[in-house]
């Protein structure tokens, strides 16, 4: 088992040449626990979305690479899915796909006025720091420390 990078890295780079042979792309990995079990979802994306065949595939290829591997240090569940239409932006490149578009952004504290989600266009993503645009008038920079989350919101014009 490689010891570079958290399990969830390791994964990311493990399914990445597995996806492109299927045609597919890997939008992100996340390990957690939820409850009493580890949790190992990869989520999956392509041009015209995910069907469930898509994440059969997957997981059927990523099994015996896992097994061989072993970059999980314990037992886990193994999901794969879609990232959904309101998918969570985790790393720069989705951040860079999802500029000019409208987000939802939840803070880990509310703002002073007691705000703790946002929505806007997202116009700027630069080390660590987002900027979006809340109306005509008004923009906010944040940093990604302050961030509990970020979702694309791909049915809302704003």
């Amino acid at each position: 088992m490689s010891t570079k990078g958290g399990v969830a890295a390791r994964v990311y780079a493990l399914c990445e040449p597995l996806a492109e042979e299927l045609g597919l792309a890997v939008w992100d990995v996340q390990y957690q626990k939820e409850g009493s079990e580890w949790v190992l979802r990869i989520y999956i994306d392509k041009e015209g979305g995910v069907g469930i065949d898509d994440c059969v595939a997957m997981s059927h290829a990523l099994d015996p690479v896992l097994d061989r591997e072993d970059p999980v240090p314990q037992e886990y569940v193994l999901e794969v899915s879609s990232p959904g239409l309101n998918r969570k932006l985790t790393r720069p490149e989705h951040f860079e796909a999802y500029m000019d578009e409208p987000v939802r952004v939840r803070l880990i504290r509310p703002l002073e006025e007691g705000t703790r989600e946002l929505e806007g266009l997202l116009i700027g993503y630069e080390d660590g720091k987002l900027e979006l645009q809340l109306d005509e008038e008004t923009g906010v920079t944040l940093e990604k420390k302050e961030l509990a989350w970020v979702c694309a919101l791909d049915d809302i014009d704003l």
